[in-house]
């Protein structure tokens, strides 16, 4: 699922008028611009690729129906990240998934294409790369049993990279709270992984 450089805000928001507007392939752009960012998000929030491709979907369909409701009050990606959040939680309480299922083997997708999921290092040999694939399995598992609100804000913060700001609009809390689950998480990954991984390389 991987897709060239997100457009900038202009083009963004030239695509979203003319998808207000009726047209279908405006839309269809807006969707390449982001479905591997989005579907990336609701992956590391479920950790299951093939309810994650579901709920990717999903978010796209409720965006194009709601497109009316569009104000521009917030970015586009920060609207339909809102929208991935609440889907992916709604299936987090409703299935209770907890455990990691997608495989370190499968690429992970990101806004400038493909990358492995190991990280690559020169010198290191077989054992020292599966004990980092090891450890990065650990991570997305640690990351999966925090609650909904923890897990949403430290996936967004630390491995989708936004800012705080960014976070805030799509929780819909204040700055503060965010930083306080953002901490919060972090303590609880300490814990759970204090022995195995250095919680500062997350990101």
């Amino acid at each position: 699922m991987s897709t060239g450089p997100t457009p900038g805000l202009e083009t963004i928001r030239r695509l979203v008028k003319r998808a207000q507007d009726g047209d279908a392939a405006a839309f269809e752009e807006l969707v390449e611009a982001y479905k591997a960012k989005i579907y990336n998000y609701v992956l590391r929030m479920l950790g299951q690729a093939e309810t994650a491709e579901d709920v990717a979907q999903e978010t796209f369909i409720k965006a194009y129906s709601s497109l009316g409701s569009f104000r521009g009050a917030s970015s586009f990606q920060t609207w339909l990240y809102r929208i991935a959040s609440n889907l992916a939680i709604d299936t987090m309480r409703r299935r209770k998934y907890r455990q990691a299922s997608y495989s370190l083997d499968e690429p992970l997708d990101v806004s400038g294409g493909q990358v492995e999921r190991d990280i690559e290092d020169g010198t290191a040999g077989p054992e020292r790369q599966l004990e980092s694939a090891q450890l990065q399995r650990r991570v997305s598992e640690a990351i999966l049993e925090l609650s909904p609100k923890l897990r949403t804000v430290v996936v967004l913060y630390e491995l989708q990279g936004l800012s705080y700001e960014e976070i805030a609009a799509i929780v819909g809390a204040p700055l503060g709270t965010v930083k306080s689950r953002l901490f919060n998480a972090r303590e609880h990954l300490k814990k759970m992984l204090a022995d195995e991984v250095d919680i500062e390389l997350l990101r």
